[in-house]
């Protein structure tokens, strides 16, 4: 039996489900847990009902991504400096012309084999579109405190095509606490925590957002949110550099 389980909205994606035949049929020494299944009119009710909340959800996911744009810009004095392919390159190299910067911080702490799982997702989901950015004047970049030789060998093994900088033997992730120090770790190791140097937790769901907008003559600005445990914690950094 096939049943609709969901549709989201604007998309056109639906789910179907197949039900087997412990779900379909009802036994009493059954462990699935039962899902009632209506009719269309009764799903098409239901759907409505559910598609005015969502457009409420929406209305205010507008709103804070208005707030959000309006968070005060903050200088940025220090003269940082990554390991690209093309060599050593301060932060307005990053910008490669365009007037915006983007940069992804993807979790790959320097003593470790692999990057993150869940930011390893994430770059699967943006690799590619850096050109088109690039089109429209944003420059995008993977920011990692592991070498660059690391970078290089996990890039090529996943197939990614977007430019990553090494940030190893720098403060640039440090000063956007988007990693941790040995104390730090230790700290959250007794904790219980499962996040290290250079790398998110695979159990983390805090993915706060910074924005980062660049002025002539190394002045830049930048803003972050904060997790739920009050840690500064952003991901990714937008720049833009002034005219």
């Amino acid at each position: 039996m096939i049943v609709l389980a969901g549709a989201t909205s604007g998309s056109g994606i639906w789910a179907l489900r197949r039900l087997t035949r412990q779900e379909n049929e009802t036994n009493s020494e059954s462990t699935a847990v039962p899902h009632r299944i209506g009719t269309r009119e009764e799903w098409l009710a239901a759907r409505l009902k559910l598609l005015k909340e969502e457009k409420e959800h929406t209305r205010r996911g507008d709103e804070l991504a208005q707030n959000r744009q309006e968070l005060p810009w903050v200088r940025v004095e220090r003269d940082y400096r990554f390991q690209t392919d093309d060599g050593t390159a301060a932060l307005p190299d990053l910008f490669r012309g365009r007037s915006q910067l983007l940069i992804y911080h993807l979790m790959f702490g320097a003593d470790y084999k692999a990057a993150c799982p869940s930011c390893s997702a994430i770059a699967d989901g943006f690799n590619g579109i850096q050109i088109h950015l690039a089109h429209h004047d944003v420059m995008l970049w993977a920011v990692s405190r592991a070498p660059l030789a690391k970078l290089q060998a996990y890039k090529r093994r996943l197939g990614w095509t977007f430019p990553w900088a090494s940030s190893f033997g720098s403060d640039f992730n440090s000063d956007y606490s988007v990693g941790f120090s040995s104390d730090e770790q230790l700290i959250r190791a007794m904790r219980g925590a499962s996040t290290a140097s250079g790398a998110c937790g695979s159990g983390s769901t805090a993915r706060p957002t910074g924005a980062t907008r660049r002025a002539i003559g190394g002045a830049a600005t930048t803003s972050t949110t904060t997790n739920d445990r009050g840690r500064k914690w952003p991901e990714r950094t937008k720049a833009r550099r002034a005219t």
